[in-house]
């Protein structure tokens, strides 16, 4: 999968001041853009058109921005990223606890979101990585490069955002190392990432349910007191 040349934004936000003014800007940075103001308008335009990427506000009308969130990782890989005038760390905390890729607050800057944006669909552009490897192999687990894919030693397709996948690669990439949580922010989100190291302990979890035989006692992904994450197993690349 490459990145799209004209992606197709679509913007979840019930504030016409605020969705216009993304729009616009998006629109005059190559981006084709479709706006929703509630649950229902979001679905049907997901229903009409493909989306490379959902800007999510969380204070909606009826359902609110977790709840489509969480029900669209149900049927949907779609790059989310999260809006809203909540900057308590706990909402951001549930928002990447239930999948979303990006958390931006308001006020924000609408080059800031633009930021962001492209690094959430360059992440996604698939190919080679930058040491030109296709896919890591470790304990049966394959991690595609070239689909974005996470494979079970049972060939299963194991379903990851697109913030954990960034994630699980950076530490494939460096078995045997302790790295910390602001290494893990930069490796993964670069100049995007914001000052917020819990993430990196939200993904972690959410990775840990899906590859660690007990999550509780983990022993593929380490947590190093005082340290940050170490990676254990031997990793071979393809």
């Amino acid at each position: 999968m490459t990145q799209p040349a004209t992606p197709h934004i679509l913007v979840v936000e019930d504030d016409r001041e605020i969705s216009a003014l993304v729009a616009r800007y998006l629109r005059a940075n190559a981006c084709r853009v479709t706006v929703a103001g509630d649950g229902p308008a979001m679905e049907q335009a997901l229903r009409e058109a493909r989306v490379d990427l959902v800007v999510l506000d969380l204070m909606l009308p009826g359902e609110d921005g977790l709840s489509l969130c969480r029900r669209l990782r149900t049927t949907s890989n779609v790059p989310v990223l999260m809006l809203t005038a909540k900057a308590e760390e706990i909402d951001r905390i549930v928002g990447l606890e239930i999948g979303a890729d990006d958390y931006l607050g308001k006020p924000f800057n609408p080059r800031e979101l633009l930021a962001r944006i492209r690094a959430i669909l360059r992440r996604g552009s698939g190919g080679e990585d930058e040491t030109g490897v296709r896919s890591l192999n470790f304990l049966g687990w394959t991690l595609d490069v070239s689909l974005r894919q996470l494979v079970s030693p049972e060939d299963a397709r194991i379903a990851v955002t697109g913030a954990e996948f960034d994630l699980l690669h950076a530490l494939c990439l460096r078995p045997g190392r302790v790295l910390s949580r602001d290494q893990l922010l930069d490796l993964t989100q670069g100049r995007a990432a914001g000052p917020f190291e819990r993430s990196i302990d939200v993904l972690i979890s959410r990775i840990r349910q899906k590859i660690e035989r007990d999550p509780r006692n983990p022993e593929i992904i380490r947590t190093i007191r005082s340290g940050g994450y170490l990676f254990t197993p031997e990793v071979t690349r393809t």
